[in-house]
């Protein structure tokens, strides 16, 4: 599974990053694997806002017993020389056993919340913008159990054909983390981010992204691919895969975690 999980990290290098939506569908930019999906951004009024939910639950019973659930909120905010995006996302996983003396415990298998905001100036010159970008993530069974990160740059589109668009972002950053041990790290980054979109269809819509920041003492990547499936004007199906990947992981720790999900977004 490791050269597998290796190919998911870097095969989208030659794709693209941040936001997307079709004006036939006005969906908004996509941050991350669990964001609505398409090509073009909607023509918003100054000041107006854009938000998307999306929700995805699964339960089993009988030999194996427990409950998942992943969600999202994302919200963006268009101005004549600013764009704003505001990231919430979560992912919960809870398992049922049964201990040696017949009882019935319940253990957390998985547990991360991530938040993210983006401020992007836009430029002089179609698809050129400088941005700000902060996050932060809690991941009780990761490598880290604390990430935060911070970095500006320069991004700029480096194809849009109508159907697909490619934009790239690249410049300096810092972080801050704290391992499984304990442990507290910190230090200066490089961040470069891609994003490819793709209208496969009227009602299809297809997005690779990759991040990574390399810092003195580890390398982040985190690869995602998403297909959007459109229901009706404000419902969209959406299958995705993630791929996290920490070069420097303490002993016990894999250094790659893989999420799959299907949920439904509602667009508003």
């Amino acid at each position: 599974m490791k050269p597998l999980r290796f190919l998911a990290l870097c095969a989208p290098l030659s794709l693209s990053f941040p936001g997307l939506a079709l004006a036939e569908i006005d969906m908004p930019p996509v941050g991350d694997v669990h964001a609505p999906l398409s090509v073009s951004r909607p023509q918003l009024a100054e000041g107006a806002w854009f938000t998307s939910a999306e929700l995805g639950a699964i339960t089993t019973s009988g030999n194996t017993t427990g409950t998942s659930v992943t969600g999202k909120i994302d919200a963006r905010h268009e101005t004549a020389h600013w764009s704003h995006e505001f990231i919430v996302s979560g992912f919960f996983k809870e398992d049922e056993y049964e201990d040696d003396e017949g009882n019935i415990e319940r253990s957390k298998s998985a547990e991360r919340f991530a938040a993210s905001a983006k401020a992007s100036l836009k430029l002089l010159g179609e698809g050129r913008r400088a941005f700000v970008i902060g996050s932060h993530v809690i991941d009780r069974f990761g490598a880290y159990t604390r990430y935060s990160s911070f970095a500006v740059g320069h991004g700029s589109q480096w194809l849009n054909n109508g159907t697909q668009t490619l934009d790239v972002e690249i410049g300096p950053g810092y972080f801050a983390g704290e391992r499984a041990t304990g442990e507290e790290e910190s230090g200066l980054t490089v961040r470069g981010a891609a994003q490819f979109r793709w209208r496969v269809s009227p009602s299809a819509f297809f997005a690779q992204t990759v991040s990574v920041e390399k810092g003195t003492s580890n390398t982040r990547s985190v690869a995602e691919a998403s297909l959007s499936t459109k229901i009706n004007s404000t419902m969209q199906m959406k299958a995705g895969f993630s791929a996290r990947n920490d070069t420097s992981v303490t002993p016990g720790k894999k250094n790659t975690d893989t999420q799959t999900s299907l949920t439904m977004v509602y667009s508003f």
